[in-house]
């Protein structure tokens, strides 16, 4: 999938692939659409959605006589696949929490970053993280895990659905969002959701 066909793709778009592509190497088969809507949390009717939009650019075919027909084409590689292109999904802030923002661009960089697991570019708002040496207009890639170690630099969803770039510590009864500004304080919540763990930085002057 070359960078152009990257910038063809909505953030959802690529999940799915992504999703039908794992579920083929586990299984040995197809997904149905039930089931890959059941994984997104969203109805069939979306799901048929995004494949046909997926279909009328190539990526994917499918029979409509046959349940587990998903197919993906030649077309269809992946970021993860292709250590030069990143998907940049959004802004993230590093100061007080922002409504996360989907955004289709990309960011190609050149074997910079090697990780284990799938990762996005996210561009950075505020300066609550300065003293990590993350700044505003920063870019961060991240590597998409759900779990976080103390001390960790991490992209948390909060429940009211804001994302936020914070240090990551459990305290007893609760979860402290650190900021590394001594201008900010602390974010403390009894539950987040960790999106990804930050492993990377990128400064463009």
């Amino acid at each position: 999938m070359s960078g152009e066909t990257f910038y063809r793709l909505t953030p959802k778009q690529l999940r799915l692939l992504t999703l039908i592509r794992d579920y083929q190497r586990r299984h040995g088969y197809s997904p149905t659409m039930q089931e890959l809507a059941d994984v997104l949390g969203v109805t069939k009717v979306t799901i048929f959605e995004h494949v046909v939009g997926l279909e009328k650019k190539g990526l994917l075919r499918r029979s409509k006589h046959r349940a587990r027909s998903l197919e993906l084409t030649q077309q269809a590689v992946f970021p993860d696949e292709s250590l030069n292109i990143l998907p940049l999904v959004g802004h993230i802030a590093a100061g007080a929490p922002i409504e996360a923002i989907e955004s289709n661009e990309i960011i190609n960089i050149e074997q910079l970053f090697n990780t284990q697991q799938d990762a996005f570019v996210l561009k950075v708002r505020g300066d609550s993280m300065i003293d990590e040496q993350i700044r505003d207009g920063d870019l961060v890639v991240v590597e998409r895990r759900e779990v976080a170690q103390d001390g960790e630099t991490v992209v948390a969803l909060l429940d009211d659905g804001e994302a936020t770039l914070k240090k990551f510590y459990r305290e007893q009864d609760r979860i402290r969002l650190q900021p590394a500004n001594q201008n900010f304080s602390p974010i403390y919540v009894n539950d987040v959701h960790i999106q990804g763990i930050v492993v990377g930085v990128i400064r463009m002057y």
